[in-house]
């Protein structure tokens, strides 16, 4: 009996340098020590990761349609994004946002991750300074 065939490996983690940053749809401020990653892109949209040390904080997700929104909260329309806020251990956070634009990618949509205290503000901080180019 002939052994199974092996997995694939996992996508590969590009870490973005200076350039590819410039050339993405979107900017975003990046405090000491942060990087933006991609993954492996979907047939028409791109996942980005911004992280430290390997610990993820925000994504952002490129493409023609996004599944905004993934968190429950209040929808708020300012800064030509849609953003969702939620409570969050009695405070108000801005834990989303979708950015609409009529040239490719169709939406930019960007979410914080679950984090904790110092963190969590660190991400809905990166998260509140994405913008769109």
């Amino acid at each position: 009996m002939a052994p199974p065939p092996a997995s694939p490996p996992p996508p590969a983690v590009t870490v973005l340098d200076s350039a590819a940053r410039a050339a993405l749809p979107f900017t975003a401020d990046l405090p000491a020590g942060f990087e933006i990653v991609t993954g492996r892109p979907g047939p028409d949209f791109r996942i980005y990761t911004i992280r430290r040390a390997g610990r993820s904080f925000v994504m952002v997700y490129t493409g023609p349609a996004s599944q905004f929104p993934i968190y429950s909260g209040q929808m708020v329309e300012a800064g030509g994004r849609a953003s969702i806020l939620s409570t969050v251990d009695g405070t108000r956070r801005a834990v989303e946002h979708l950015f609409q634009r009529s040239a490719a990618p169709a939406e930019i949509h960007v979410w914080t991750m679950s984090l904790d205290g110092a963190d969590y503000d660190l991400a809905e901080q990166i998260a509140q300074s994405v913008d769109v180019r």
